[in-house]
């Protein structure tokens, strides 16, 4: 029999950084989960990705065990990761901050294709370029 599902909760946590600080503890802690089995196994499961923000849906049952499924970082992230830069611009229309090829477009889109609502790759390169465009990133042929 299926456990009972009391409680979904959503989070951006960094990877192999989860603490009991906000905003961990006070959503775990409403909820009645163990804050810190939370944060060890998290850290456990992320470490390899380290310094990433990862988007994290935690989901806590009746009896306050959890189980949490990580997705992929931002795709604002990833873009910023692939034009090497801190952050983007804000006013996207009239400054461009960087700007990136279609290849590397393409190696965004398949780090993140996993979670966006679409199986083909070149939608999924359509949405990313949005967000890019958004960004202030330039994309060149």
């Amino acid at each position: 029999m299926a456990k009972e599902i009391v409680k979904l909760i959503k989070l951006q946590i960094k990877a192999g950084a989860a603490n009991p600080a906000p905003p961990i503890g006070p959503a775990l802690g409403q909820a009645g989960v163990n804050i810190m089995a939370f944060c060890k196994e998290f850290n456990a499961a992320t470490q390899k990705s380290s310094g990433d923000v990862l988007p994290t849906v935690i989901t806590v049952y009746k009896d306050k065990s959890f189980t949490f499924i990580t997705k992929q970082p931002p795709a604002s992230n990833i873009l910023k990761k692939v034009a090497n830069i801190a952050s983007g611009s804000g006013e996207s229309a009239k400054k461009k901050v960087a700007k990136i090829s279609k290849a590397q477009l393409l190696e965004a889109t398949k780090m993140k294709l996993v979670d966006l609502n679409t199986t083909d790759l070149e939608r999924a390169s359509r949405i990313m370029a949005g967000t890019a465009r958004q960004m202030g990133i330039e994309i060149t042929d």
